[in-house]
């Protein structure tokens, strides 16, 4: 009983914006969702068509030169699961701020952008391993689902870290968050894994 109050009480003033592109949202301890269960989503696209965004701290089993030709022996890289959708598609986020077409999430933060000259950039090395990430499938959400999910306190948002994602280990990348943002969200980042040793 003691955790669901705590819990109760802290998911009432959780929601610290709204959602919008580049926003970062944090799922809540026990979601229930093993595809988004301690998940950290860079929110890509937030319109009233829906919303796209990739989940930053799920790793594949794949490398890079697993699903095409790598740009040079020295760039392979471990592949995201940025989401269960069309896991046959290929995403990237980046620190690349000059690629044609890439969108600005956030401070020194892009995605997506002209692929064919981003490989030219990357051949000629003109573009370093650690500015970029790549995943495998997407999440996606039809209008209004993600506003309700966040109303069913599913999500946490937050709109002031996706700079600092780049500087943040993948495998802790939700508890860091947490923590950074202080107070009742920092209490968060210590619950067990399993709820039924709190």
């Amino acid at each position: 009983m003691f955790y669901e109050c705590r819990h109760d009480r802290l998911m009432e003033d959780k929601k610290l914006t709204k959602p919008q592109s580049g926003s970062i949202l944090i799922s809540e301890p026990y979601m229930g969702d093993p595809n988004f269960e301690r998940s950290v989503v860079l929110l890509c696209s937030h319109e009233e068509e829906g919303s796209f965004g990739l989940v930053l701290n799920r790793a594949s089993t794949l490398m890079l030169s697993d699903v095409l030709d790598v740009f040079s022996d020295d760039f392979d890289m471990l592949l995201g699961i940025g989401g269960p959708v069309q896991y046959n598609t290929l995403h990237y986020i980046h620190r690349i701020p000059d690629l044609p077409q890439a969108v600005k999430l956030a401070e020194d933060i892009y995605w997506g952008g002209d692929f064919e000259l981003l490989r030219t950039m990357i051949e000629t090395g003109l573009v370093d391993k650690d500015d970029i990430r790549f995943f495998l499938g997407y999440s996606g959400w039809t209008p209004g689902q993600l506003q309700e999910e966040i109303d069913k306190n599913v999500w946490i948002v937050n709109n002031n870290a996706a700079n600092k994602l780049f500087n943040l280990e993948t495998e802790t990348l939700w508890r860091s968050i947490l923590r950074q943002m202080g107070g009742k969200f920092k209490m968060l980042s210590n619950y067990p894994d399993d709820p039924r040793l709190n």
